[in-house]
């Protein structure tokens, strides 16, 4: 069942080493994989499809694979719902040498109106839910408001656009709740 993903990529090497080094457990290595490739998926098709919106894609990704490292200070959260991980999780990577602007996806990922929170941080927010199904409207408000702005569209036809294609990923939210849950927490 491990591998029920097909093409589901491994994490960046930086952040397997990282997780390794807190003593990550089997669970979270699984959602930060989950996660990182639907990062890769929606950054990878906004870029093409809505290349006026102009992002740091590596640091979407590297959001992405790290966003929940703060669930090891906060075991709990690995299975019950909670915010105490974040500023912890943002901490711990400054700590261990990752640059704010990289930890600081740890700290939004569950506040997209985080007044430091970008294009980028919505990405990894929005990858965060859409990786179980889970659409968030306001979030994706943000999102569409900006492409709708940057690329003289629209709003509704930015709406259709990224509507379109997160139904698309949500598609696959089954299968990536099945890999996640193969792991022991």
């Amino acid at each position: 069942m491990r591998g029920c993903v097909p093409g589901l990529p491994d994490l960046p090497p930086e952040a397997v080493t990282l997780l390794v080094e807190v003593g990550a457990p089997a669970r979270l290595g699984a959602h930060l994989r989950v996660v990182y490739a639907v990062a890769c998926e929606l950054t990878a098709w906004l870029a093409a499809a809505h290349p006026a919106l102009v992002f740091d894609r590596a640091a979407v990704v590297f959001g992405a694979a790290t966003h929940d490292v703060g669930k090891v200070l906060h075991p709990r959260e690995l299975s019950v719902p909670g915010s105490l991980h974040e500023p912890a999780g943002e901490r711990l990577l400054v700590q261990r040498g990752v640059p704010p602007r990289l930890a600081r996806f740890a700290g939004t990922h569950g506040s997209w109106h985080d007044s430091r929170a970008g294009v980028e941080d919505h990405l990894v927010s929005l990858a965060d839910k859409i990786w179980k199904g889970k659409r968030v409207e306001d979030l994706e408000r943000l999102l569409v408001e900006r492409i709708a702005d940057v690329s003289g569209i629209a709003v509704w036809e930015a709406f259709v656009s990224l509507d379109d294609r997160l139904q698309e990923l949500a598609a696959g939210a089954d299968d990536r709740l099945a890999f996640q849950n193969a792991f022991p927490v």
